[in-house]
């Protein structure tokens, strides 16, 4: 589209420096960190408080320009890409730690604080945030993407660690979604109307966060397993028979080979499980001794157990590197991660389906997963000049996800829907994705907020 002049004035009036049209910055904000096509923005305003979000967001409905939220760019299904054009609002100057309630273990920030800038602020308060995705994401961008991570299995995800929100409207309204309390009965529950919007039916400015205290101990374990089913099976049995881990991580043995070729390690290339426990020492010890036990009626070996931090962290590093471990096996290639998340009864049998799937794969795959609570991942290292081979990993996606729906999943986990996802919504949604239309055409009438995302509507030219 062509930027109106009198929006550009407008805005350059009201932000001076921090509204740009340059195209190193329009280029930075286009969405590409998977395999998706960049699509920048026209210009890109980084805001410093919710007030100006509000008046920019004035200035847009008056002008009809799309707006798009922006925070650290590590989405990856083009959630923040700009398809139709527009202003980019890049959040990440908004990054107040506004309150610290440690008495109420919980806490508001602005949506440009990331998790770990947050957890440094918290160190010497005995608490912490627990979601992690593994990037260093905004926490505003992860309420807009309903994120997870290697913690939900215990602590849940943004939808259950989340109190309120603070959201500007379309119409440039500021609104606050709900009070502090733990629970309420007032009215509709607006907080989670926009977590997981991905910025389409507002702009999350400020939120509220759940905090916990540090555990007493920790333990961390990596052990192998013969082939995925077994590895899946004792995840689903842990959970089935009351353990409480606080992380339990899947890698297949391609992605364990991926891992020692990228950090030169000499794990053994197998179907491997990471767990960790945390508790009172005497309880560690209690959930260990059952792990090992119900791991090793499944074929579980090589178990290695950590306690010391700098040991656990070392165990971790495998699954902290496994995207890029396999993308990095082939020069050149750009990552395409998909996510599917399934009942738990019914992981094992959607591994081993996408294990058969990957089996033919001309390309390298690896397969990995927050198999505690049903959701695994597959990663793709894509030529991206390659059309014959992007339509073929397209079609993989789509048979893992219609399997996935099959057994009454969900075709995201944790990525979102952004551009990628948006043709399976009718099928995960039925005749529900009419009322999410109708949601969205009453808080955005003129489809200006990340227009393009989310619902698969039919899409404008670019302007």
């Amino acid at each position: 589209m062509t930027f109106p002049h009198s929006l550009s004035a407008q805005l350059t009036d009201l932000l001076g420096e921090r509204y740009t049209e340059g195209r190193s910055d329009r280029d930075n904000h286009a969405g590409t960190e998977a395999h998706h096509d960049a699509m920048p923005p026209d210009a890109v305003a980084y805001p410093v408080n919710t007030e100006e979000v509000a008046a920019i967001l004035r200035a847009c409905r008056n002008a009809r320009v799309p707006v798009i939220a922006h925070g650290a760019g590590s989405s990856l299904e083009g959630n923040a890409s700009a398809p139709q054009g527009g202003l980019c609002l890049d959040m990440t100057r908004m990054d107040r730690i506004v309150a610290v309630r440690p008495e109420d273990m919980d806490c508001t920030v602005e949506a440009g604080v990331t998790r770990e800038a947050l957890n440094t602020h918290l160190r010497d308060t005995g608490l912490f945030f627990p979601v992690d995705p593994g990037a260093n994401a905004t926490l505003g961008g992860m309420a807009a993407t309903r994120a997870s991570g290697t913690n939900a299995v215990h602590y849940g995800t943004m939808r259950e660690n989340v109190l309120s929100l603070t959201v500007v409207t379309a119409e440039g309204e500021i609104i606050r979604t709900a009070r502090r309390a733990r629970k309420s009965s007032a009215g509709y529950d607006l907080t989670h109307l926009y977590l997981g919007s991905e910025g389409t039916l507002g702009i999350i400015t400020e939120i509220s966060l759940r905090l916990y205290g540090r555990p007493e101990a920790t333990m961390a374990a990596v052990c192998t397993f013969p082939d995925a089913g077994s590895a899946s099976t004792t995840a689903v049995e842990a959970i089935q028979m009351g353990l409480t881990p606080a992380r339990m991580e899947y890698l297949d043995a391609g992605c364990i080979r991926a891992v020692n070729a990228y950090s030169a390690r000499e794990d053994t290339e197998a179907d491997t499980l990471f767990v960790e426990f945390i508790g009172s020492p005497e309880g560690l010890r209690e959930q260990v001794a059952l792990f090992e036990e119900l791991a090793a009626a499944n074929g579980g070996k090589d178990f290695r157990w950590a306690k010391e931090e700098e040991a656990r962290n070392r165990l971790w590093r495998a699954r902290h590197t496994a995207y890029t471990a396999t993308v990095a096996q082939r020069p050149g290639a750009r990552g395409w991660a998909t996510d599917v998340c399934v009942p738990l009864s019914a992981l094992p049998a959607c591994i081993d389906h996408a294990k058969a799937l990957l089996d033919d794969c001309p390309v390298p795959a690896s397969i990995m997963g927050h198999v505690g609570d049903g959701n695994f991942h597959v990663v793709f290292a894509l030529d991206p000049e390659a059309t014959e081979e992007r339509a073929l990993l397209a079609e993989l996606n789509a048979r893992m996800v219609a399997e996935a729906l099959s057994h009454d999943g969900t075709c995201t986990g944790e990525h979102g829907v952004g551009l990628g996802k948006q043709k399976y919504m009718a099928d995960e949604h039925g005749p529900a994705l009419d009322i999410m239309r109708r949601v969205k055409a009453a808080l955005d009438p003129d489809n200006l907020m990340n227009p393009g995302k989310v619902l698969p509507l039919a899409q404008e030219a670019r302007r």
